[in-house]
């Protein structure tokens, strides 16, 4: 019972740090990377379709992304998705392959990116302490209901704390490496 208790906390955990690689992603840096885009849909024949579908996207230089359209009559749609997604980003295409460019960030623009990230970890941060805090009850009901004795569950308490412990200095790396690389000039 405790065990269950434990790998539901773990696996919450889990699941809250991967949201918070998957939104920390998102966040631009100096450098071009493809998954600034992963939100970003396209109309494209009637319906919104997510860009990674419609293109390939490639980084052949370090500040500056090509998506190649698996199908040209796209490239009017998907350069237009783009510059009004309010990404600050300014594509061109030739014809065959949109370019683009990843303008430099403002020292300004870096410190509110980071300011972000610091958010996004902040969120999962309170996503774990809601976990910690369903662990906890569920603890409580297991002492309550008599399936385990007070020892075990004040011992089970602490582990949970140490996990959460864990988790939050895993968050607070996670976040630290990303204001990192966003504030690298």
């Amino acid at each position: 019972m405790i065990q269950e208790t434990i790998d539901e906390l773990n696996s919450a955990i889990a699941k809250a740090k991967e949201a918070l690689q998957r939104e920390l992603a998102k966040i631009r840096t100096g450098r071009a990377n493809p998954d600034i885009f992963d939100s970003l849909r396209v109309e494209y024949y009637g319906s919104m379709t997510p860009l990674k579908q419609l293109a390939s996207i490639s980084v052949p230089e370090p500040r500056m992304l090509l998506l190649k359209p698996f199908d040209r009559s796209a490239i009017k749609a998907i350069e237009s998705a783009i510059a009004q997604a309010n990404m600050g980003l300014n594509p061109s295409n030739d014809g065959e392959v949109i370019r683009v460019p990843m303008p430099a960030l403002t020292e300004e623009r870096r410190k509110e990116l980071a300011k972000v990230a610091r958010a996004k970890g902040e969120e999962c941060k309170v996503a774990i302490r809601a976990a910690r805090h369903e662990a906890r009850d569920m603890l409580d009901a297991l002492q309550k209901d008599g399936a385990v004795g007070e020892d075990e569950a004040d011992r089970a308490r602490k582990e949970v704390e140490e996990i959460v412990k864990a988790a939050n200095a895993e968050v607070d790396a996670l976040v630290a490496k990303k204001a990192e690389a966003i504030m690298a000039v």
